[in-house]
C-alpha cells in the first residue's frame, strides 16, 4: 500500500532520474508502494527531452495523466498534448515514444487491475 501523507509541499520531494535510464527525464514520487510500483508522481521532460530510446510504451497496469505546463508530442501517433489535457490508459494501452521541445511536467498516478 502507498504510505499515508498529509499535506506537504511538493517541492520537497528532489526530482530523480525516471526508470528507462533517460538522463532528461525526471520524476518527483509523492506515494508508492514498495511492493507493487504503483506510484503518484509528477514526471518532468526537460527541453529537447525524448524517451525513443525506451519504444512505444505498454504497462500492465492502470496510467492515469494530467499535463500542468510545458507539451510533448506523441512521437507514433504524431500528436502534441498540451497544458489542461488528461489521459487514461487502461493495462496493455500503446503510448509513445514522447519528445518535448519545450519541455513538460505532467501529475500521473499508476494503479492495479480492477477486479
Amino acid at each position: 500500500m502507498k504510505p499515508e501523507h498529509e499535506f506537504f509541499p511538493v517541492a520537497d520531494v528532489e526530482y530523480t532520474e525516471a526508470p528507462g535510464g533517460i538522463p532528461e527525464i525526471t520524476q518527483r514520487v509523492l506515494a508508492a508502494d514498495p511492493e507493487t510500483g504503483f506510484a503518484t508522481r509528477i514526471l518532468r521532460y526537460a527541453p529537447g527531452a525524448d524517451s525513443s530510446p525506451l519504444g512505444v510504451q505498454r504497462h500492465d497496469f492502470w496510467e492515469e495523466v494530467y499535463i500542468l505546463e510545458g507539451s510533448f508530442t506523441d512521437l507514433t501517433l504524431g500528436e502534441t498534448f498540451t497544458p489542461g489535457m488528461y489521459a487514461c490508459r487502461p493495462p496493455g494501452m500503446a503510448h509513445g515514444p514522447w519528445r518535448s521541445e519545450e519541455g513538460v511536467v505532467t501529475f500521473e498516478v499508476r494503479y492495479g487491475r480492477q477486479g
